[in-house]
């Protein structure tokens, strides 16, 4: 194996790789500490936490404990089970762990993933995928230096591209086609008005003799977008550099099929196409998922932000974003449990974090998240969906529900704390914001590193194994640094200008104003200092 790729960026600490199986399926005994003065917040913070705890169980037919959906789901679902780990991972390494072999483990023979694992039942009468468990299952090896996994996601999710080739391409178009509602996991939508909830006999590679099936469908193209990326990724990690080349092309082949046949570039919005080669008009969150495997580029995202996604007309609602647009005839209402008619989607909400920052709507993201975290703090039972309009949760669903949890935990760390990606930490320092007051937050890096966010009432200190990498008063911002704490850039990250006092290391404080969304590289403003 070509470890080079494999562990740029990380320390030593990370790179001890092939990790035996006991030292990753232990609970951790360090795991993320948020504090705050701020009692509203830390009461639905610890209940997220609680209820996370609570939804891991072991399913059948594999012995290994997983995060479950939790409320009326009581089982791991592809769509999101193992990117809901992912987001875990920091307190169950090895709940994120199980949570995706335990599709590997499930897997069968011809290449066929299951579609769920729940206590009644092992499905394959669908495929269920949103976001890709190659792209999740990459990312938690890279960032846990796990050999195994690596080796075992990228024979598995190989085999899965194989079967959804043979099986998801009957019309030849080289897209990936949904055969029935629970394909994409979009119960009660008028996407699927009329349609089977489920394939004939539970066999995800046949579908119903209707006419309007199968579709092409924009968000099942771009999972399989994804998850080429992501094996491309774990191929040139392997040493395989001739795969991960066909990888990359593959990956490139269906992008382009995704734009030319599956978007109106009038409405800015991606619709299935039927067997008569007719868009299917439902303007829903397929949108945000073709957004989510970063399939557009930066111009048409502009454009597709413009009109519905950042459109207080369509999705850009007091809480976003609507599982339908605001101003779509189909949008349904009274909105019933259980509905991806209109509501918004605590699973959406979570899967925000793939795609705001990375398409330089970091400000928004912010407002977005706040407003989650509200209307959570306002009914913490953790249920599934809300009104996009007035925040108010439905409560005809269960409560207990994991995402909604995962929602409250990822959302207060991207608004107050730091994340990762690769070989970088994410400092979001935000000290006027009502989760700051008086708030302490710490946990170790992917690289075993200790970082801590001190707050006070104007600003907020940084540090790394005890060593201050910043203090940062005022206005909010996002300072971004290597995983040795060096600075590489800033960003505005509330709207309008912001004003902050900044100081690196212990070096003497400067002045800065920053605009929302707008990059700093710290090699341009290093003369400050």
């Amino acid at each position: 194996m070509d470890r080079r790729h494999f562990l740029a960026g990380t320390t030593a600490a990370a790179a001890t790789l092939a990790l035996p199986r006991a030292a990753v399926s232990a609970a951790p005994t360090d795991t993320p500490v948020f504090k705050t003065a701020n009692t509203r917040w830390q009461a639905a913070y610890d209940k997220a936490l609680a209820v996370l705890a609570a939804n891991v169980r072991t399913m059948p037919y594999v012995s290994a404990p997983v995060l479950i959906e939790g409320a009326t789901y009581q089982g791991i679902w592809q769509e999101c089970g193992p990117h809901e780990a992912l987001v875990y991972r920091h307190w169950r390494p090895d709940v994120a762990r199980n949570s995706h072999t335990t599709f590997f483990d499930l897997q069968r023979a011809n290449g066929q993933l299951p579609a769920n694992n729940k206590i009644t039942e092992t499905s394959f009468g669908q495929i269920q995928m949103v976001v890709p468990i190659a792209a999740t299952g990459w990312e938690l090896a890279r960032a846990t230096g796990d050999e195994a996994l690596l080796a075992q996601a990228y024979r598995a999710c190989s085999a899965w591209d194989d079967w959804l080739v043979r099986h998801r391409n009957t019309r030849g178009t080289g897209l990936i086609e949904g055969f029935c509602t629970y394909d994409t996991g979009h119960d009660n939508s008028p996407r699927w008005a009329g349609m089977p909830n489920q394939c004939p006999n539970k066999d995800a590679a046949t579908h119903h003799p209707i006419a309007s099936l199968p579709r092409l469908c924009p968000d099942l193209s771009a999972t399989v977008f994804g998850a080429r990326r992501a094996l491309a990724a774990m191929a040139r990690a392997l040493g395989h550099a001739d795969e991960a080349a066909r990888w990359d092309e593959r990956a490139e082949t269906i992008r382009r099929l995704i734009l030319s046949r599956l978007y109106d570039a009038t409405d800015a919005a991606f619709y299935d196409r039927d067997p008569q080669d007719r868009f299917v008009r439902v303007r829903g969150d397929v949108i945000s998922r073709v957004c989510g495997e970063h399939v557009v580029d930066q111009p048409m995202f502009d454009r597709i932000w413009q009109q519905q996604l950042g459109n207080p007309k369509a999705f850009w609602s007091p809480i976003p974003l609507p599982s339908i647009a605001l101003d779509d005839p189909s949008f349904v209402r009274p909105i019933p449990a259980n509905s991806w008619g209109g509501a918004s989607q605590a699973l959406t909400a979570l899967r925000a974090g793939r795609w705001f920052d990375h398409y330089g709507r970091s400000a928004e993201f912010g407002t977005m998240m706040t407003a989650w975290c509200d209307a959570i703090q306002a009914d913490a039972s953790m249920r599934q969906q809300l009104d996009p309009l007035t925040g108010r949760f439905t409560q005809e669903d269960a409560p207990g529900y994991s995402p909604a949890a995962l929602v409250m935990v990822d959302y207060t760390w991207r608004l107050v704390g730091f994340h990762e990606d690769a070989d970088t930490i994410h400092w979001n320092i935000r000290p006027k914001h009502p989760a700051a007051m008086g708030t302490m937050l710490s946990r170790r890096t992917d690289d075993g590193r200790i970082a801590t966010i001190h707050y006070s009432a104007q600003g907020a200190t940084l540090t790394l194994d005890g060593t201050r990498v910043a203090r940062i008063d005022d206005g909010a911002v996002r300072l971004t640094t290597d995983r040795n704490g060096n600075p590489t850039a800033l960003r505005g990250i509330e709207p309008g200008v912001q004003r902050i006092r900044l100081s690196v290391a212990n070096r003497s404080p400067v002045h800065m104003n920053l605009a929302a969304n707008t990059d700093y590289p710290f090699n341009r403003i290093r003369e400050n200092f």
